[in-house]
């Protein structure tokens, strides 16, 4: 388990790293560590992720109640960074926000499955989108738990982004990566091509991940997904769900 200390004071880095790079707006975002079987530090509810105080931080137990910690309250989110420990109990640490390019995909419906860049088939594997789900209900645990126990992140649709990792550093790190290849992969489209790696291409990358001691959950991209289609003169397209 990760020392509460320690815990706290990356908690508060990261955000403050999340808030720089315009990831989250205002209040938005969260993110939280496990400390021991039964408790987990997060972020609280009503604070701007870029000026976060250690002692802004609050402790919750298994079901999100409040143990310890000041007069603010935890995210309203708490409950989908649980499901993902219950579901994971090698999981340490989980992040949420909104990278604009990220989102953007999320809100057209378009995961992050292309076998495009080496660290992205290697480390992470495939970025699915999953269904929307009302924020702070039990809604987004629903729509993730398909993915949860085989992936390292998730878009949400219309909503935003969540990673989770062994510890918080890589939880953020699958985030900023996260980011990073769907600006890559806009520019791709806009330029009017998309190369993807072929099959044989992506079982060398992925057998990296021995070389490289990489253990846990791994879903590879999708090796089947056809290349995003580029249109040129496209009317926008508003869909309702």
């Amino acid at each position: 388990m990760t020392n509460i200390y320690e815990a706290k004071q990356q908690i508060v880095e990261i955000g403050r790293r999340m808030w720089t790079k315009e990831w989250v707006a205002a209040n938005d975002g969260n993110i939280s560590c496990k400390i021991s079987d039964d408790e987990f530090v997060c972020t609280p509810t009503g604070v701007s992720k870029g000026f976060l105080d250690v002692g802004d931080l609050i402790i919750v137990d298994r079901e999100g109640r409040k143990r310890a910690g000041g007069p603010l309250k935890p995210s309203s989110e708490i409950k989908m960074h649980l499901f993902v420990y219950r579901e994971r109990p090698d999981v340490q640490a989980v992040c949420h926000a909104h990278p604009p390019t990220a989102t953007g995909f999320a809100v057209a419906g378009l995961s992050l499955d292309q076998c495009v860049l080496p660290e992205v088939v290697a480390l992470i594997g495939q970025i699915p989108t999953v269904p929307y789900g009302l924020p702070s209900t039990d809604e987004i645990p629903q729509a993730i738990a398909p993915y949860v126990k085989t992936n390292n992140a998730v878009l949400l649709a219309n909503h935003g982004a969540l990673s989770w990792g062994d510890n918080l550093m890589q939880a953020y790190y699958r985030m900023e990566t996260m980011e990073h290849f769907a600006k890559i992969l806009l520019v791709a489209i806009q330029l009017g091509k998309v190369n993807v790696f072929s099959r044989d291409q992506v079982a060398a990358l992925e057998s990296l991940r021995d070389r490289f001691g990489l253990q846990g959950a791994f879903t590879g991209c999708n090796v089947n997904t056809p290349a995003i289609p580029v249109k040129t003169g496209a009317v926008l397209d508003v869909k309702h769900f």
